[in-house]
């Protein structure tokens, strides 16, 4: 299903962009994705819509990134820019818990990177959550 982000060509210019600008694309992108893996599927609207909206919340997004560091399937630069993300979120929105909100800022930050500047490292990444079934991906165990 990642395959409409395998076929985009690099843009570049992503170093030219500060991590909020970055994890706004980001999000755009991988509300997209979700939006178009979903679709796929027969259904009303309403529920496909709420399951997008379940799938690009922060804390789902929080979920993905630590299932994606657990794997060990994030290269340094990769996990830089998730650290550029995260310390730049801020506090977020007053329900939110400020550190699922700076990993999820972090995760869309390095998404946007990637969009921007390498596709098809970011569709493997994309196909490595579908594989592991990213809706069923649970956050880790709290110590």
């Amino acid at each position: 299903m990642s395959d409409w982000i395998r076929a985009q060509v690099g843009r570049g210019g992503a170093d030219k962009l500060g991590p909020l600008q970055l994890a706004w694309i980001g999000d755009a992108v991988w509300e997209l994705h979700q939006r178009l893996r979903l679709g796929a599927r027969p259904g009303r609207s309403d529920a496909l819509h709420k399951a997008v909206v379940a799938e690009v919340r922060a804390d789902a997004q929080s979920n993905l990134l630590a299932w994606l560091e657990q794997q060990n399937l994030l290269h340094d630069d990769e996990l830089d820019l998730v650290r550029r993300g995260r310390n730049s979120a801020g506090r977020g929105p007053r329900r939110a818990d400020p550190a699922v909100y700076g990993r999820a800022t972090g995760f869309e930050t390095m998404v946007g990177w990637l969009f921007l500047n390498n596709p098809v490292r970011l569709a493997e990444l994309l196909d490595q959550l579908e594989m592991a079934g990213s809706n069923s991906i649970t956050p880790p165990p709290t110590p």
